[in-house]
């Protein structure tokens, strides 16, 4: 019995740390430490010295000059009024920070009348203030970058240099256009850090960014026709006055300007096409070749020689003195139908001295009277009728005409082809090709971004 009542003993007195198990830790051991200790004692006139030394902090510090302190053991009491609600956070993270403040209790509150409201004109007075201080070197930066940007324009307003460097007057007109540009932006970014608006120069250059591209998708029709035009204009396909068709439009070629080709068509009219769509149309141009070939269909009847209709045909086009002799002319046969042989003549002529239209019309009329003439017929419709025995047809006395002679087909009156040469007159018609040059002898030739010094491609 005294050994048990020994053993409750010590188990009473023991601490409970003393019985726990090695590898579990005690539970003040979990607990957070706290981020500074409180002196179990306070030093005399502690609180006093607080007091004074946030006072004096605040009284530095205009927005805070309102503001009340009370301390009691470490304890401080913040109360009154600030004109900004930031001033409130501000006010309590300066009292937290002085030495042997326990804890701030903060009982501020912004300043909402009407005359504190006008006390925050005193922040503006003082900037107004600042920003006269620095009128002069904002001054001195405006005059460098006016400098800057008179240099620049005195570069790039240097023609004859960059036209002796660039390929022609646009290119010449662009890189002068880069250079003014490069240098006014220079001499702003310049003078924003010369007064120190750096912060403002990385906002006004991402701003750029970003309206750059948000233009860039709104203009980009306008982007690429003035892409177009430059590369039109170092590329050339064609020359002024050149016959030209650019997918369905036909005409003359009066000039290339910086957004559009200038044609006249065959009827005397402007015709004004982007240049984005011209740099990706079909372009035929019948001007580089000056032999060009004309081809017409003649037919003959299903019964007659298609042979000698060709050697008829070959040789009537070789007697024309406006049809080429090399290449030679040529007469296919394109087609067999039902009552006639289609005959496809070809021949080729010189522009030069020969109008296309004119010559072919000439032709024409010179090959379908030699073969009258050979005793070739031109065939015409043959249709045949047939009647269903099971129909009931009238006696043939009955219907009307019948008894009637039939009619022998008169000869067709053919005209020599020497007599048709005579009359007509093949030269080719330039009147378009006259008021082309009338027009472009009006406008300055500086607007025309055709270089007749260029090869055409």
């Amino acid at each position: 019995m005294r050994a048990l009542s020994a053993l409750l003993a010590l188990l009473l007195v023991t601490p409970a740390q003393a019985i726990l198990p090695a590898t579990q830790p005690a539970p003040e051991a979990t607990a957070d430490a706290p981020a500074q200790t409180i002196e179990e004692t306070q030093e005399a006139g502690a609180d006093e010295r607080i007091a004074e030394r946030i006072r004096g902090i605040f009284r530095e510090m205009p927005a805070l000059e309102g503001v009340s302190v009370e301390v009691n053991e470490g304890v401080v009491a913040l109360s009154g009024t600030v004109p900004a609600a930031e001033d409130i956070d501000r006010a309590e993270a300066v009292a937290g920070r002085v030495s042997g403040v326990v804890t701030v209790e903060n009982a501020i509150e912004r300043d909402v009348s009407v005359d504190g409201g006008l006390g925050g004109l005193a922040s503006v007075q003082g900037k107004f203030a600042d920003f006269v201080r620095l009128v002069p070197l904002i001054a001195v930066a405006i005059g460098v970058a006016v400098a800057i940007a008179l240099f620049g324009w005195l570069i790039a307003g240097l023609t004859g240099l960059w036209r002796r460097i660039a390929l022609n007057s646009f290119l010449a007109e662009l890189i002068a256009s880069a250079i003014r540009f490069g240098f006014i932006v220079g001499g702003i970014v310049i003078a924003l850090d010369m007064v120190g608006a750096g912060a403002l120069m990385g906002a006004v250059l991402g701003g750029a960014g970003v309206i750059g591209i948000a233009l860039g998708f709104a203009m980009r029709d306008t982007i690429e026709n003035y892409v177009a035009s430059l590369m039109l204009s170092l590329r050339q396909p064609f020359r002024a006055n050149d016959h030209v068709v650019i997918d369905t439009h036909e005409g003359r070629v009066i000039r290339l300007t910086s957004r559009a080709t200038i044609l006249m068509t065959l009827d005397g009219n402007h015709l004004r096409i982007p240049n984005g769509q011209v740099f990706r149309a079909v372009i035929l141009n019948y001007t580089r070749n000056p032999q060009r070939r004309f081809d017409f269909l003649l037919g003959i009847d299903a019964d007659d020689d298609p042979a000698a209709a060709r050697r008829v045909g070959r040789e009537t086009l070789a007697s024309l003195d406006f049809v080429l002799s090399d290449p030679p002319p040529e007469v296919l046969i394109s087609e067999v139908g039902d009552s006639n042989i289609l005959l496809r003549f070809l021949g080729w002529i010189d522009q030069r001295e020969a109008d296309w239209l004119k010559a072919r019309t000439r032709a024409i009329a010179a090959v379908k009277a030699a073969l009258e003439e050979a005793g070739f017929a031109l065939p015409e419709p043959i249709y045949r009728l047939r009647f269903d025995p099971r129909t009931n047809p009238l006696p043939l006395e009955n219907v009307a005409g019948a008894g009637a002679p039939k009619q022998e087909k008169r000869p067709s009156r053919t005209v020599s082809a020497t007599v048709t040469e005579a009359k007509e007159d093949i030269a080719p018609d330039d009147d378009i090709a006259r008021m082309v040059e009338e027009e472009r002898a009006a406008e300055p030739p500086d607007r025309d971004l055709l270089d007749q010094s260029r090869p055409v491609e």
